[in-house]
């Protein structure tokens, strides 16, 4: 057994902080939480001090897009350089995901499902992975991805990696099954345009009717699969949150309807703003992205202002795939210039972000039970939320009771009964 001891535990509720506490492992799990006083080691059990630091659990991106490099077309149909060199450079951004405190990622399409086993595996460093394999879109959403001249990308077609374009309640179903098939452990899907969707295709335009957004969330909820809906404003956004999607992803415009905050906290739909991609829209990108982004901006915060007042739950995710992968606690710093307490802003990336993606019996909070993934810091964030950012402070990051990242002192080792 391992014995994390003497720091200072944010353990991801919202509750106090629990100061010099003691931490026994068994295994990849947490066997004990509580005061050093409290909790008994058994003998040989290998000590690891954490005076003076701060621990949280590991923290949770609930949306990235871990295989894409940036936003253009050659690179989202990956034929600008080899395959094996594309993944390559796709297990590097996996690893330093883990090594920036993420213990568990959730990808928003982009990411087969073979990344997910290399890591469970052991062929690849890397948190644990949910992936959603493909955005599923009708045609012209922002998953049916065409060059302006008309043509589809006909190159590189793996069966592991489905195209997600589907029309009809019955071909909409159909990829879902699809998609389960191929491992997708959450359906992703867009009932509306976005930010950085080509011109003619707008954050409020509609993707999807009603009868296949019900028709999809139907299909997934019977394969028991969550589901993940890129909505920003307007009539696609009520689609997806009337017909039960479990989180809405941005979410912009929710303001301007303020009666879909209220079913959302009725029903426990999670938001996931993806502040972080917008900040990066709004400075580099196409003019008429650039444009939308600026707009939505004041809107966007909100939207996610109403939210947490009425009770929705927010979740962190990025949305990176076209920007910096690797500083994903970017957006847990937006969440408190936005209105969050840090406190608040440290549950979007732990508790609540764990809820959300449907895994909050096994991570998210450091309690007995759960796995023993852990992030700690030189510092204390909160008071300072841009701990999180600063890869100088961060002292270790352990995933499964194992430590990827050991940067604590080097002491000698000590064991109980000896």
């Amino acid at each position: 057994m391992k014995a994390l001891l003497g720091a200072d535990v944010i353990d991801g509720t919202g509750g106090p902080v629990l100061k010099a506490a003691a931490i026994l492992i068994d295994g990849e799990r947490i066997k004990e939480v509580g005061p050093r006083a409290g909790v008994t080691l058994p003998p040989n059990t290998e000590e690891i001090d954490l005076t003076g630091l701060t621990l949280l659990p590991g923290l949770i991106d609930t949306h990235d897009h871990l295989a894409h490099k940036n936003y253009s077309l050659v690179s989202r149909w990956e034929i600008e350089e080899p395959l094996s060199l594309n993944h390559l450079k796709t297990a590097k951004v996996i690893e330093d995901s883990l090594a920036a405190g993420y213990t568990c990622v959730r990808d928003a399409g982009g990411l087969d499902a073979g990344f997910k086993y290399a890591v469970e595996e052991g062929v690849i460093t890397g948190p644990r992975l949910l992936t959603s394999v493909s955005i599923v879109s009708p045609t012209g959403g922002i998953g049916d991805r065409v060059a302006a001249s008309g043509h589809r990308n006909s190159f590189n077609h793996d069966p592991m990696h489905p195209p997600g374009v589907a029309n009809g309640p019955d071909a909409v179903r159909a990829i879902v099954r699809e998609l389960v098939r191929v491992g997708a452990d959450v359906i992703k899907f867009a009932s509306t345009g976005g930010a950085s969707s080509r011109a003619g295709l707008g954050p409020k335009d509609i993707s999807f009717g009603p009868d296949e957004v019900k028709a999809l969330v139907d299909e997934a909820r019977s394969q028991e699969k969550l589901t993940m809906c890129h909505a920003v404003g307007g009539p696609g956004l009520r689609m997806c949150i009337e017909a039960g999607v479990g989180s809405v992803e941005h979410g912009c415009y929710l303001a301007e309807d303020p009666d879909l905050v209220k079913i959302m906290a009725d029903n426990g739909t999670f938001l996931t703003p993806t502040f972080e991609v917008y900040e990066f829209h709004s400075t580099i990108s196409a003019p008429h992205v650039i444009e939308r982004a600026k707009a939505l901006m004041q809107v966007h915060q909100e939207s996610m202002q109403q939210a947490i007042a009425a009770g929705v739950k927010i979740s962190s995710g990025t949305d990176a795939g076209g920007f910096v992968h690797g500083d994903n606690a970017r957006e847990i710093e937006l969440m408190v210039e936005r209105g969050l307490s840090n406190m608040q802003a440290i549950q979007t990336g732990t508790g609540w972000a764990a809820e959300c993606i449907g895994q909050e019996k096994n991570m998210g909070t450091v309690a007995a039970g759960k796995y023993a993934d852990f992030l700690v810091v030189d510092g204390d964030p909160l008071k300072d939320i841009g701990v999180l950012r600063n890869k100088d402070l961060i002292k270790m990051v352990m995933k499964g009771g194992v430590a990827y990242i050991d940067n604590l002192p080097v002491t000698s080792p000590q064991a109980v009964g000896d």
